[in-house]
Formats: C-alpha cells, structure tokens, sequence
C-alpha cells in the first residue's frame, strides 16, 4: 500500500531523476508508467491533511487534499500522461527530465497547504519549464525563454514578499482565502495575476509558448496558468474585480488571434481567452460559477493540449507553422485533420463536446447574478473564439489553399495521444455527469437544456456564416509573414529604442569630454616641453618615459638616503 504522506509529486520527481539516468524504450516505459501510478494513488487520497511540520514557528502543511486540490491533481495527471505519450519519439533528455519535473512542480502547488510550500512550487515550475522553450535550441527560443524566465522569477518573488507581508499581518502562512484587505492579499494578487495572464501582464505567454518545442508547449499550454487559476480559486472566490479582470480576458485576445499568422501564437491568444472564463467564474464565487471555472479549466487542460498537439504534429511533419505557409494538409494528414476539428468543436463549445457541458456553467451564473453586461462580453468572447481557434486553426491548416505540402500524419504515438485526448473531449460533452461528480458543489446544473443549446448553435451558426462572408468579399485579415507584438510592443521595441537613443546621447557626450580633456593634457604637455631646454633633457617632450622612469629613481634613491641618515 502507498503512504497517505506521500506527495503526488514525489514519483514525478523520482521519474525525471530516473529519465536523466537511462535512455530509449525503458526511458519511456518509466516516463509513462509514472502518471499511471501516481494517479491510482491519488485516486485513494481521502480529503485532509497528509503531511505537516514546524518551521520557523509556523506551521507547514506540504500535502493537503480537498476536492479542489484534487480535481487539479486527477486533470495534471491526465496531462501529464498524454504529454508523455505524445512526446515518445523524441530523444532528448533535456525535455524528457524538463517535462517530468515540471509536472510534479505543478502538482505540489495545487497540493501545498500553505504559502512558503506554494511559492517553493512557484518557482520550480518557472526553472523546469523553461528548458521546454531553450530545448528548441533556437535564438529566438532563447531571448523568449529568457524573457519567460525573467518574469515568471518576478512573479514568485512577488508571491513571496506578500506571504512575508501575510505572516507578519496573521501569524500564519496557510493557504487559504485572502481576499483583498491588506498589503499581502494585494501582493499575492498580483503575483497570481502574472501567472494567470491578466491584461498587461500575459505577453510572457504569447511570447514563450509558440518558441517552445512541439511536444514541450503541450505541457506548457496544460500547467503554468491552470495552477494560477487554483491558486486564484483557493484565494480569492468572489473577489467581483476578478470578473472584470476576467471578462477582459476573455474579448481583448480575439483581435490578436485574428490577425496572427503563426497558428502556434493564435492558440496562446486562445488560452489567455478560455482562462478569462474560469477568472469570471472565479470572480462571480457562487457554487455554480466556482464549479464552472473549475471544469472549464479541467476541459481546458484537454482540448487546447488537443489543439496545441494537432499544430504541433503540423510543425512536426512539414517544419511550418505559419498560416500563409500551410494549407491542403488534409489530403495527407486526415487523422491529424479529424482530431484537430474536435478539439476546435470543442472549445467553441459545440453541444455534445466538452467545452459546451463548461462554459455555459460560467455563463449561466453571469446571468443569474445580474451580470448582464459581463454575459453579453462573454458570448462575444464565445463567438470570436470560434472564429480563431474553432474555424481559423482548421481552416489555415488544414484545408484554405492548396500550399503543395504533403506531409504524411506523424508517428503512432502523437496520434494515439490526440485520439484519447479527443475521446476524453467527446466522453465529457455526452456524459457531463462523471465531470460534475469531481466538483467541490452539487449545484444539480443540467447543461442541455433546449434553449441553451438553441441559443449556442444560433451563436456558432452565426459566427461562422460571418466567416464565410468575410472570406468571400476579402474582408477577413489576411495571413502576413509578419510578428505582431502587443503590450509586449513595450519593452521588445520602445523600451530598447529608448535606451538606444539615451546611450547614444551618453557616449557622444562622454567622447566629446574624453577629446577634451586628451587636448588639454596635450597642451599642457607642449607647454611643459616647451619650458625645457631642448631634445634629450631630462623634461624633454621627446623622452616622457625615459625622464619619468629618471624622476623616479631619482626620488627612490631620495628616499632611502633619508631613510639611511634617519
């Protein structure tokens, strides 16, 4: 029997110890064996507290299970499990140990009881990610990850001035609601923010994840903002300016998404709008809303890991990811083709796919609780989300024009994880039940009921009769060979340009001075010389070194005569 006191993320760290130690087919079966066993263990964890101790005079709790950790803990394994799968042909140690200690780094934070074991977690998930992006051994991948890197590292230490700040304000360090009254609850949310992708503070996301590997922005489209959204659900339910925060989420990606040509980057737009979801559901704080965050990130987890898989598998087979690149793969990779479309059907939320059985639950509790204007930003979310994630990813990919690349469907492995990643897509949107039995409430919500399921066909019909007129008239934004940069405008291309024409003045100023005063030495050497009686004398211009090295000996020999006679 498995120890109660033993941390889910300890076999995951074990795992990836193992992974940097062997090599080939036992690499493999250790790396897949490992989610499976860890699973069955999590699935006999009985809610509580499983491990603490004292440090420092504060109590830790490093494994505390409840329904919320737990419903994170089961999805971080189904992802993790499809990840390793789907990354089986790839001989590269440096991913396979990244992967395996990323996602026992994001199990430990969903599982800490409190504040100094999340922020140990928090900042492991920064260092063991990043060797996700730099493992694709570009430049760009570099500068990205580097960028990544710098900002997640400011998140955590953010985190950890306010639980500082917490401690000193409780006496404790527990991990629980915070809210918004003090310091610390307001350093703490930010530094959630950051991770989460709020406004402003989300371009590490679409900066880092399209640089990444194909299998390694998977595993990072599945953790990074999910913990981010357990932590903001533990912390902060009904905080109302999460709504907000989240309704923004939701609409501003779509204008990126739109007009963006690498399919990669058009689905991190696309994750910063389905956390926007879960952040409105947050903020809302009923049962219903809470429940539906939480499933929809649990959805999430495995229909955009099914999207970023199928474009991975894309840039896999024909090194392209580019929409203006690609186009009539179809005729050679249908699998990859069909596997893609239901991860689109189901993040636009289609009935009977699992994005629909999630969202409406959000949706649902906006109107119920008078959040009308918030609904209504929340359907045109639903509605834009299908045109870039749901029609647009397929479309360019997949069908559009005929590009002239004929790429077969990659290996077994990444087909076999997309296959049970889009049945698992397919289960949840027909038998909601067995999602909605995990969830911390029993609300007894029924999603297809028939004027929900009429008014989001009416939406999604809509929606993409408005692409198809965009399309015929040339309306719709063209696929440019281009890099679109949004907030991150800021310190990629004004902050360096400043600096640029700041340094510049800096170095004219200091050479200008330098010329200066290399011209007045010159004359006050000419004038000395000047003063002499002519070529070889002592001060002579023409000997300065001989004379110096005379003038020295001279005052040496000075000295040790005075300190002969003394």
């Amino acid at each position: 029997m498995w120890m109660l006191e033993l941390p889910p993320f300890t076999l995951f760290f074990i795992g990836g110890l193992i992974a940097a130690m062997t090599s080939g087919k036992l690499r493999g079966a250790i790396m897949v064996a490992i989610p499976v066993i860890s699973a069955m263990h999590l699935w006999t964890v009985p809610e509580g507290i499983h491990l603490q101790l004292t440090f420092l005079d504060y109590e830790l709790v490093p494994y505390r299970a409840d329904k919320l950790s737990l419903m994170f803990g089961y999805v971080f394994h189904i992802a993790a499990f499809i990840s390793i799968i789907y990354s089986l042909h790839v001989k590269d140690t440096v991913q396979q140990v990244a992967a395996m200690l990323y996602a026992g780094s994001a199990l430990g934070a969903v599982f800490a009881g409190d504040l100094l074991t999340l922020f140990v977690f928090w900042e492991l998930l920064a260092f063991t990610s990043v060797f996700l992006i730099w493992a694709r051994r570009t430049s760009r991948a570099y500068h990205a990850g580097m960028r990544y890197l710098i900002i997640q590292v400011l998140s955590g230490v953010i985190l950890l001035v306010g639980a500082l700040f917490y401690a000193s304000e409780t006496g404790s360090l527990s991990f629980e609601y915070i809210g918004l009254d003090s310091i610390a609850g307001w350093l703490i949310f930010i530094a959630f923010g950051i991770k989460c992708a709020f406004p402003f503070a989300h371009t590490w996301l679409t900066d880092a994840y399209p640089e990444a590997t194909p299998t390694g922005t998977v595993l990072l489209s599945a953790f990074t903002t999910k913990v981010a959204v357990y932590a903001l659900a533990r912390a902060y339910p009904g905080t109302e300016l999460l709504v907000y925060i989240g309704a923004a989420m939701t609409c501003f990606p779509i204008f990126f998404a739109v007009i963006e040509n690498d399919l990669r980057r058009v689905l991190a737009y696309s994750l910063i709008n389905q956390v926007g979801f879960m952040v409105v559901g947050i903020g809302i704080g009923t049962a219903l809303a809470i429940n539906g965050a939480i499933a929809h990130a649990f959805n999430d987890v495995i229909f955009k890991g099914l999207l970023f898989m199928s474009m991975g598998a894309v840039l896999h087979m024909t090194g392209r990811i580019n929409g203006s690149d690609l186009g009539g793969l179809y005729k050679t990779m249908p699998k990859t083709t069909i596997l893609c479309i239901v991860g689109a059907a189901s993040i636009s939320a289609f009935p009977l796919f699992s994005g629909f059985v999630s969202k409406s639950m959000v949706m649902s509790a906006a109107l119920e609780n008078g959040f009308d204007w918030i609904w209504l930003m929340l359907l045109f979310a639903s509605a834009g989300v299908f045109h870039h994630a749901g029609i647009k990813i397929p479309y360019f990919a997949f069908f559009a024009h005929d590009s002239g690349l004929r790429a077969s469907d990659p290996p077994r492995n990444m087909l076999f994880a997309m296959f049970i990643a889009a049945s698992l897509c397919v289960a949840i949107g027909i038998y909601p039940a067995a999602l909605y039995s995990l969830l911390p409430y029993d609300t007894g919500y029924n999603p297809y009921d028939a004027t929900h399921v009429l008014a989001q066909t009416q939406l999604l019909l809509f929606s993409a009769l408005a692409f198809v007129w965009l399309n015929l008239r040339n309306m719709y934004p063209p696929e440019l060979r281009s890099t679109n940069l949004d907030v991150d405008w800021i310190y990629r291309r004004a902050i360096p340009n400043v600096l640029a024409k700041v340094f510049a003045v800096i170095w004219q100023a200091d050479g200008a001075m330098r010329n200066a005063v290399r011209g007045k030495l010159s004359q006050c050497q000419s004038f000395i010389a000047s003063k002499h009686k002519g070529l070889g004398g002592l001060l002579s211009g023409s000997y300065p070194s001989g004379n110096m090295v005379l003038w020295v000996a001279v005052l040496l020999a000075s000295y040790l005569f005075l300190g002969f006679i003394g």
